[in-house]
C-alpha cells in the first residue's frame, strides 16, 4: 500500500502545506501567507480537505511557530501560547486543522520538527544527540537528547536565555518579553534596529553589528554544550543563511569559549541544515512519518531515499 504524508508548517510569516509519497516524493506544495488564525487556519484546512479527497492521506504533521502548548490532556496542547504575534495567542492549530481527519497526527514547535527531519534525511542523520537552530525573524532551537526533542514545563526556549555580552555593549536588546535575551540580540529584528532599520542585505559581512550576533549565538552553543553535549549544532534561517559567513565566527567564538574544556571535533562543528530551505517544510512529513510509523510499524515508509520533488503547486 502507498502512503502519502500531509505535513503543515506554520511559520510567523507563511505557512507551507507539502504532501509527501512513502519515498517523500513531493506530490504538492502551497504556500499561504500568515495573516489571522481566521483566515490562514482555514486556508491551510482547504488544502488539506482538497488533498483528502483527491487520495486520502494516510498521516498528518503540524509543526508550528510557537510557544505551543505539548502536553497532551492539558486546555492548551496544541494551541498557540504567549506569542507575541497578534491575534494568535490561544489558537487551536492542532484542534482546527487535525479535527476533520482520522488519521494519526503528531504536532509539535515548527524548529523541533525541522530538527527531527534533519535528524531522518539530513545533516544530523545517525546522531541522537543535536541541535538545530533557526535564526530569522526569531531565534528558536529544536534540542534533540536521545533521539527526542526535549519536553518538559515546556519545549526548548533557548532562544530566550540571557548570555553574558560583549564587553562595553549596552544597546538594551529587541525583544519584548526579555530585552537582551539571545532572540533579542541576534534575530532579524533586532539586527535591522541595530542598524537603523537598514536591510540585512545591506550590511556587508565586514560590519561590526555581526560580531553581536555572532556573540551571542556562540554563548547559546557554549551553554547546550555544557549541558547536553551535542554532537552537532545545524544552524539556519533566514539570517544565517543571508549571512553564511555568520556560521565560521560563531564557531570562532564557540571554540574559543569552551577552551578546549569540552574536546571538539577537527572538523566543523556549526554546519547548515542540509535540507536547506526544505528543512522547515520537511518537518512536519517528519513528523507524519513518525505518526505513522508508531501505529503501523511495517508500513513502507522510507528513512534512506534521496528527497524528490515531483511538482509544486
Amino acid at each position: 500500500m502507498t502512503h502519502r504524508i500531509a505535513g503543515i508548517e506554520l511559520g510567523g510569516t507563511k505557512c507551507v502545506a507539502t504532501l509527501c509519497d512513502d519515498q517523500r516524493r513531493i506530490l504538492d506544495q502551497t504556500t499561504v501567507p500568515t495573516t489571522s488564525p481566521d483566515v490562514t487556519l482555514p486556508a491551510l484546512s482547504a488544502i488539506l480537505a482538497r488533498w483528502a479527497c483527491d487520495s486520502p492521506f494516510s498521516a498528518l504533521g503540524i509543526g508550528s511557530f510557537g510557544p505551543v502548548g505539548l502536553t497532551p490532556h492539558t486546555p492548551d496542547f496544541g494551541h498557540i501560547t504567549a506569542t507575541a504575534k497578534p491575534g494568535w495567542r490561544n489558537a487551536d492549530v492542532l484542534g482546527i486543522l487535525s479535527g476533520p481527519h482520522d488519521v494519526p497526527c503528531r504536532f509539535d514547535t515548527d524548529v523541533n520538527a525541522a530538527a527531527l527531519a534533519e535528524g531522518r534525511w539530513g545533516a544530523a542523520q545517525g546522531l541522537e544527540d543535536f541541535a538545530y537552530v533557526t535564526v530569522g525573524t526569531g531565534v528558536g532551537v529544536g534540542l534533540v537528547v536521545h533521539g527526542r526533542p526535549t519536553r518538559g514545563l515546556g519545549h526548548c526556549e533557548l532562544g530566550h536565555i540571557r548570555v553574558p555580552r560583549l564587553p562595553g555593549d549596552i544597546w538594551p536588546g529587541h525583544c519584548p518579553y526579555h530585552g537582551d535575551c539571545v532572540e533579542g540580540l541576534a534575530a532579524g529584528p533586532a539586527i535591522k534596529a541595530r542598524l537603523g532599520q537598514k536591510p540585512l542585505h545591506e550590511a556587508t559581512a565586514q560590519d561590526p553589528v555581526w560580531t553581536g550576533v555572532a556573540h551571542a549565538l556562540a554563548q547559546m552553543c557554549h551553554g547546550m554544550l555544557m549541558s547536553c553535549g551535542p554532537h552537532r549544532i545545524l544552524i539556519g534561517g533566514g539570517v544565517a543563511n543571508g549571512q553564511p559567513h555568520l556560521r565560521g565566527m560563531i564557531e570562532r567564538m564557540l571554540r574559543e569559549s569552551v577552551a578546549g574544556y569540552i574536546p571538539l571535533p577537527g572538523e566543523p562543528f556549526i554546519l547548515p541544515p542540509a535540507l536547506g530551505d526544505q528543512a522547515g517544510p520537511l518537518g512536519p512529513i517528519a513528523l507524519g512519518f513518525s505518526a505513522l510509523e508508531s501505529v503501523r510499524p511495517g508500513s513502507p515508509v522510507s528513512r534512506a531515499q534521496p528527497l524528490l520533488a515531483a511538482g509544486n503547486g
